[in-house]
């Protein structure tokens, strides 16, 4: 697949911040842009001949090709955009100073995959091992500050089973991925400086310190505008030096994703050896879990309060920078466009996250799960000593977000399976003999391990689709199941499993305590035969949502994903961040995606739709979730109405309020209401909103019902006669392209043609005088896709998938492309009698939502049908003219005519109007 390269960024020097915002110095130099390089994939500079040499020196002549730092070899903005193995080589010039003497320099790098080897000035100043990891080197002692310097690093990427990878598939992670730039430190600087904190406002902070000798230095700290202060005096010994001090902050602010409130400030180290100045911040804030009200179960919490985790699996992979984002704005803009859906929590999927967009969660307010890259060969003695080594990195770098709230140890058993070629893409129980009971051990051994290292934050030692825990502080599971029925059955099947002593989703004999339910992968893609393809999202996640809600032990969920990527098309949004349609406004005025994200909800106990007799009297049970205390103890209002489409029309069949109490955590029942429908055919809706009270609203829902009887479609009891068409009972078609769809409810005409009908109008028995004749039916464009035109293909997706392979996803069988930005327009025009009589545009072939009767007629629940799609109401009036023949006559030829841009037309039982094509005689 081609991907287009981003237009050239607006500073002659990319990502020009500095990149720990959690731990700034001022005098720096960034040392992204332009670097010579070279890409060496066949060896040979590897054998340490005299090329390979001259290179370390950094002789020009060497380096055919310039590259753009911070950007993967392999990503189109790195100028390379190869996709290679092998060895880059990078070469600078750079004279700098630092601004005070006499200083120490380190020459700094944000990641670079996967070994690297540095020189400056020809001199071999460290080796580094781990793709992801941040780390230094000290380069004083080989600084010239009085003329240029020669940089040159070499970054080996051979793609090693060893190697922690992570989900690279998408855009491989190849040489420097991360900023790199030169620091100037005093001769005692502050190494690292951790803060721990309590809701009480008790801060500790622990430093460790680099001392170029033995003598007193003075740790001040100043944050919130120097209201908070501080300061601690220590003896400190030659060398590595590890110091703890404590201070209080009073009337704490605490940071939430509601209000992430941040304390910035500064750390001021003093002493004989100059001043060394680091700019930080830190927010106040506890994760825990907690058992409320007598529950033997318990709920992960935020400052002491239960917190729903409305999440996504974020695989942070942009289109042009690959793994690496082009600005800080975008990075920025990732984290916004996760709370303008209601989230709150994101899942950084198989990678730490770059440190800018960590401090974005931290500043706009968002929790991070954070996932350890894996490795995808044997977990042998080789993979498991890289793997520690990178995974210690990660926690040390990145302590000091208040977001991070969870470490994931391991993802889906991936890399702990030995020889386990045969593994498929989410296994399945019957391959859990290749996770080895020694391999187990391995792996609770390291979920105790981060415990010890960080015993803040909530650790899950591997995020299973296998059922196969060994020892977890909260216990996820994945899943992605389509259809109504088989979703909850699950989703109860879990809950019901889920209690101290059980052994399910455990591994290995191994049992459940009391530790939190919680989803960690949900969706629909991999739940439909073959993936899905790209599909409507919106149907399902409004069901999977409400049933997650209904369950009082679940207390969050991680929905797949965040963006589509490459070869999965499951995002909120579009790669390109463009918006995906989910329809849902049109059910409840106003609602958006959000209020599914509630932490005060309305559970719907019901299916998303039922078919039901006209005049049929239902019950539906309310549910109330709250995970908030916002409201305890008030009285809010449930404000309901009924209400159905009728040829354009929206009819409220009946409406209702009522006073509930708002009280306690967790989910009750509510209220039942007693419905009628209507009676007429129509898809009926139910929309409920919650009132707080000032006549706000908390949250909207909604469920659908699919309302049948006897009475002819169209008729509205004012003298009008409607003729009721299937849409496949055409005369004749003239496109090049024409199916069925949805057991006959749906025909497709692709690009230009015809669809031609007979029409006998009643005799004058029936209907003595015809005066007025309307033409209406539902129609969309048609899109044609790969398989329309060349056949569907069926193919089986393996672990290649998480590496990248190609979805072909328009020969996918399940592919209808979800309402989005992109439109595809066509124009129908009406014609009776070679008379056109009307036209319309068709603005678009649109799947979604709204397409009510295409998701619930679909035919089997693991295979997609152009689920979601509909179209929109059209009507054409036959003039006075015509319809005195017509009246005469008592017959006609009726023709839709379509240009390039075809049509899909449907009927009774497809789309979202309960019509076929409809023929009103007044």
């Amino acid at each position: 697949m081609k991907i287009p390269v981003a237009a050239p960024i607006g500073t002659d020097i990319p990502r020009p911040e500095y990149p720990r915002p959690d731990f700034e110095r001022k005098d720096w130099l960034n040392l992204n842009g332009r670097w010579s390089f070279t890409l060496e994939t066949c060896g040979a500079l590897e054998q340490g001949g005299a090329g390979s040499k001259r290179l370390q020196g950094g002789d020009a002549g060497l380096f055919d090709s310039e590259i753009t730092v911070p950007f993967s070899w392999v990503s189109p903005l790195s100028g390379i955009a190869r996709d290679e193995k092998g060895v880059g080589w990078y070469r600078r010039s750079v004279r700098w100073e630092p601004a005070e003497k006499p200083s120490r320099i380190f020459l700094r790098f944000g990641a670079v995959d996967y070994l690297c080897d540095v020189w400056v000035n020809g001199k071999h100043v460290g080796s580094h091992q781990g793709g992801y990891g941040t780390f230094e080197f000290e380069v004083t002692t080989v600084w010239n500050t009085e003329q240029d310097n020669i940089l040159v690093v070499r970054a080996e990427d051979y793609d090693h089973n060893y190697q922690a990878r992570g989900k690279q598939g998408y855009g491989e992670i190849r040489g420097i991925w991360q900023p790199v730039l030169l620091e100037a430190r005093p001769q005692t600087y502050l190494e690292q400086a951790t803060f721990t904190t309590s809701i009480d406002g008790r801060i500790e902070v622990k430093s460790k310190i680099q001392a170029q000798e033995a003598g007193t230095v003075t740790l001040g700290l100043s944050f919130a505008g120097g209201s908070i202060t501080h300061q601690a005096e220590w003896e400190l010994q030659e060398g590595a030096n590890e110091r703890i001090t404590v201070f209080q902050v009073d009337d704490p602010q605490l940071w939430s994703p509601e209000t992430p409130h941040l304390y910035e400030g500064e750390l001021r180290l003093a002493g004989s050896a100059g001043e060394d100045v680091v700019h930080t911040y830190f927010g106040i804030r506890e994760i825990g879990t907690a058992k409320f009200d007598g529950r033997d179960y318990r709920w992960i919490t935020l400052n002491g309060k239960p917190v729903y985790l409305n999440g996504t699996l974020d695989q942070s992979y942009h289109q042009t920078g690959f793994f690496t984002y082009p600005t800080d704005t975008e990075m920025r803009d990732e984290i916004y466009l996760m709370k303008r859906l209601g989230l709150n929590f994101v899942r950084i999927h198989i990678k730490p996250e770059e440190p800018r967009k960590l401090y974005w969660a931290d500043k706009l307010g968002i929790l991070v799960m954070e996932d350890m890259p894996c490795f995808w060969g044997n977990p042998d003695e080789t993979a498991r000593s890289a793997y520690e080594r990178e995974a210690l990195e990660v926690i040390e770098r990145d302590w000091n977000h208040p977001s991070i709230f969870s470490w994931v140890m391991f993802n889906e058993t991936w890399g702990l399976r030995t020889d386990s070629e045969a593994a498929g893409l989410t296994g399945g129980e019957g391959q859990q003999h290749y996770y080895l009971p020694e391999t187990q051990e391995w792996v609770r051994e390291k979920y105790r391990w981060a415990k010890s290292v960080d015993p803040t934050r909530i650790v899950e030692d591997n995020s299973p689709c296998n059922y196969d825990h060994v020892e977890t502080d909260i216990n996820t599971w994945h899943f992605y199941i389509n259809g109504y029925e088989p979703l909850r059955n699950h989703i109860e099947e879990i809950v019901q499993k889920t209690y101290p002593g059980s052994e399910h989703n455990y591994i290995g004999g191994n049992q459940q305590g009391d530790a939190p339910l919680m989803n960690s992968e949900c969706g629909n893609v991999w739940g439909i035969d073959g993936g899905a393809g790209d599909s409507d999202l919106a149907w399902h996640y409004r069901y999977m949502l409400n049933e997650f809600r209904r369950h009082d032990k679940l207390c969050g969920f991680v929905f797949t994903e965040f963006r589509d990527v490459t070869n999965e098309f499951n995002g909120y949004y579009r790669l390109d961040g463009t918006d995906k349609k989910f329809g849902y406004k049109d059910f409840v005025p106003g609602m958006t995606i959000a209020d599914l994200h509630t932490p005060d909800f309305i559970v719907i106990d019901a299916p998303p739709c039922q078919t039901l007799d006209q005049g049929a009297e239902k019950t539906i049970s309310l549910l109330r979730s709250s995970y908030s205390d916002q409201y305890h103890g008030q009285k809010l209002t449930v404000a309901w109405e009924l209400s159905y489409d009728r040829l354009g029309t929206k009819v409220v069949a009946d409406q209702g309020t009522l006073e509930v109490a708002w009280d306690g955590y967790g989910v009750a029942p509510l209220t039942e209401l007693q419905l009628r429908m209507p009676e007429t055919d129509a898809v009926a809706i139910l929309g409920v909103r919650l009132l707080n009270a000032g006549g706000g609203v908390v949250t909207r829902n909604f469920t659908t019902f699919d309302v049948r009887g006897a009475e002819e479609q169209g008729n509205d009891g004012a003298g009008v006669r409607a003729l009721s068409i299937p849409v496949n009972a055409f005369r004749e078609q003239s496109f090049a392209y024409m199916w069925e769809a949805l057991l006959g409810s749906k025909v497709n005409g692709g690009g230009e043609g015809r669809f031609v009908y007979d029409v006998q109008l009643p005799d004058r028995e029936e209907q003595p005088l015809i005066r007025d004749i309307d033409i209406v039916f539902e129609a969309g464009a048609k899109r044609l896709l790969a398989r329309n035109i060349e056949g569907a293909r069926h193919r089986t997706h393996g672990i290649d998938f998480m590496h990248g392979a190609s979805a072909d996803v328009e020969y996918n069988p399940s592919t209808y492309y979800m309402t989005d930005e992109e439109l595809h327009e066509s124009r129908v025009s009406v014609w009776v009698d070679d008379v056109k009589i009307g036209e319309a545009v068709l603005a678009d072939d649109p799947a979604d939502s709204r397409g009510v009767l295409s998701w619930h007629y679909q035919p089997v629940h693991n295979l997609l049908e152009e689920a979601g799609s509909y179209g929109y109401l059209c009507q054409a009036q036959v003039p006075g003219r015509l319809a005195a023949e017509l009246d005469r006559k008592r017959s006609f030829r009726l023709e839709l005519r379509t240009e390039e841009g075809g049509i899909s037309l449907y009927g009774r039982n497809a789309g979202r109007y309960p019509i076929d094509l409809l023929v009103r005689c007044r």
